[in-house]
């Protein structure tokens, strides 16, 4: 994701097994934020994983940089207050602090985990302070995971799409070529199987639980047809389609073509796994591409496209953090302004900062159609792997889900049981069905996307 992302969404939605309150009623945080406490209307507190770090990285400076000029030139400052992974991992940090009413004015946040803080009633709708051309400029459907009634609560700094790492030399090694790249789930195992020794595992999944371990399993769900709750009058969770993908896994992890436990910071540490030589492709995410780049500058890879189950249709998922303010702040107007300026500015300026975010400091596709094409004459997108993200892997794309906490851990534990627990694939997704449809019979929150 350029410089190597020290940190990743993926690391911070690993867990998430904390929940306050429930989202079957509105007040699913009490007692929030800034203002409730008197905080101070002229500076705001903005939290974030980014900086200033310790480390002062390039991710770091971007930040620090970004509020340093809004401050020169507003009267209302904004002051960083930097979190490290383990504090606001899966949003715990910032839960005890909405809780204590105490939340900050301004906070990143994740597909994910957006229904418990809007079905609590603390974030601000950005909407007032966004032209039609600003609206118009975030690329088709990326702000829709962020949108309730037609109010945007959220702006996306990036997208994150979900692909296929594979070892050049591991092909090679099992005597496969380019045109052995698996299409399907079952030439997918069947490469994976090839590829495997006893030095080596063939293919990686995310094995510890958590948001980004959903996140990661989610296209298999759609690509079959299925679904976490009913759609358009669908079956739920617990549907053949469902009971495919979950099996999927399960397969791949009994057939000992992957392993039961990913090495390093987990599925989403691509240079640990790939490019160590511990698995011949992994399941992850655009930001593999700077990691590699970081860390392996050497080592031959490729990408491609998840593999689609017989009669299913393509789908990826794409993820990527937002910049959010509080409603119960000190200033929520100041903090919307600022959040719109920060990530929706279409004046040159606004356009730099977001590619330099995207493709120099990390490796992302942008949010903006604006961006995206600064990025692409400046040959952002001329890596070859970059390339196949752009034009093979997010086309029919589809966002990270919001679902709330309830319906997110019924789902894990269903991956978990069948994947590593050896349940059969049918019950453990009935198992999960059964919490998901009790829970949805008395929630009241906003729909589940």
């Amino acid at each position: 994701m350029s410089a190597f992302a020290r940190v990743t969404r993926r690391s911070l939605l690993r867990g998430g097994t904390v929940m306050l309150g429930s989202a079957m009623a509105a007040p699913l945080l009490s007692a929030c934020g800034g203002g409730d406490q008197g905080g101070n209307p002229k500076e705001l507190t903005f939290w974030n994983f980014y900086g200033p770090n310790p480390q002062s990285d390039a991710q770091s400076k971007w930040f620090t940089d970004l509020v340093a000029t809004w401050n020169s030139n507003n009267d209302v400052k904004v002051k960083l207050h930097y979190l490290p992974v383990s504090e606001y991992l899966a949003g715990r940090a910032l839960q005890t602090a909405f809780s204590a009413g105490q939340g900050p004015d301004i906070f990143l946040l994740s597909p994910g985990d957006f229904l418990r803080y809007h079905n609590g009633g603390v974030l601000t709708d950005l909407t007032p302070h966004l032209k039609p051309d600003q609206i118009a400029d975030f690329a088709d459907g990326v702000l829709d995971t962020r949108t309730v009634d037609g109010k945007i609560y959220g702006l996306p700094m990036e997208r994150e799409p979900l692909a296929v790492f594979y070892s050049v030399d591991a092909f090679e090694q099992a005597k496969l070529s380019e045109g052995d790249l698996p299409k399907t789930w079952e030439q997918l195992l069947e490469v994976a199987g090839k590829l495997s020794s006893k030095d080596r595992f063939g293919l990686l999944f995310e094995t510890i639980p958590g948001y980004y371990q959903n996140f990661t399993w989610y296209p298999f769900m759609w690509m079959a047809g299925g679904s976490a709750v009913p759609e358009n009058g669908g079956p739920g969770f617990d549907s053949p389609a469902v009971h495919s993908a979950l099996k999927l896994w399960q397969d791949s992890v009994t057939g000992k073509m992957s392993p039961r436990k990913p090495q390093g910071d987990g599925g989403n540490d691509t240079p640990a796994n790939l490019g160590s030589g511990f698995v011949a492709m992994q399941q992850t995410g655009i930001w593999g591409v700077s990691q590699l780049a970081q860390n392996n500058k050497d080592f031959e890879y490729g990408v491609f496209p998840l593999p689609v189950p017989e009669g299913g249709t393509y789908t990826t998922s794409v993820g990527g953090w937002a910049f959010v303010a509080n409603a119960k702040g000190a200033n929520p107007e100041a903090a919307a302004r600022f959040i719109t300026w920060a990530l929706g500015a279409r004046d040159a300026e606004g356009i730099e900062r977001g590619r330099q975010w995207n493709t120099v400091v990390k490796t992302n596709l942008p949010a903006r159609t604006s961006v995206q094409e600064a990025a692409k004459s400046a040959g952002a997108f001329d890596d070859p792997a970059l390339k196949v993200f752009l034009e093979k892997v997010v086309p029919g794309s589809r966002g990270e889900p919001r679902y709330t906490p309830e319906v997110y851990k019924a789902v894990s534990d269903a991956i978990q049981a069948a994947q590593l627990g050896g349940a059969d694939p049918a019950k453990a997704a009935a198992d999960a069905a059964a919490k998901i449809d009790a829970f949805l019979k008395g929630y009241k929150g906003a729909a589940m996307l």
